[in-house]
């Protein structure tokens, strides 16, 4: 097999091990990003940031990965609070005090896109080892020969 092309075993634990850092560092890198730009109060929404259990189909080519912080994290990311209640009218006639603190959605978007490729690029070699294997097999081989002797 080429060495590009990986085993059905070693794709899986690649597969898992990535997507398990993958969820560790979305997580360090928020809490990072929430203690840089000082979005701490209580600390509530700093200790909210979480990682849930991952769920894969056993061969991780369907994962669910959820990780969750408090609704508050949101709008700080979005630069909307305290100034403006639910349900104004629009504008209300007060300066905008609060300030966007991209806290969340910068990175996020861009590691997403890095685990899509990297799962790509997994399945696409386990793929190509696959077809390669096959194309080695004896069995194959013997199949073949026994139809080039025995044309039909």
């Amino acid at each position: 097999m080429n060495g590009n092309n990986i085993t059905e075993e070693k794709a899986l634990e690649e597969r898992a091990k990535f997507i398990g850092a993958f969820n560790g560092t979305m997580i360090d890198i928020w809490k990072e990003k929430i203690v840089d730009m000082d979005i701490i109060d209580t600390g509530s929404l700093l200790d909210s940031v979480a990682a849930l259990p991952v769920r894969a189909d056993g061969r991780f080519s369907e994962v669910v990965l959820v990780q969750c912080f408090l609704e508050y994290g949101l709008w700080q990311d979005y630069g909307t609070g305290r100034e403006v209640w639910r349900g104004n009218p629009g504008d209300i006639g007060r300066d905008k005090v609060r300030e966007r603190r991209r806290w969340f959605s910068t990175k996020y978007y861009s590691s997403v896109m890095n685990l899509r490729d990297f799962m790509a690029d997994s399945m696409g070699r386990e793929f190509v080892g696959i077809v390669a294997d096959a194309f080695n097999d004896q069995r194959l081989k013997k199949s073949t020969e026994f139809y080039k002797n025995h044309s039909l």
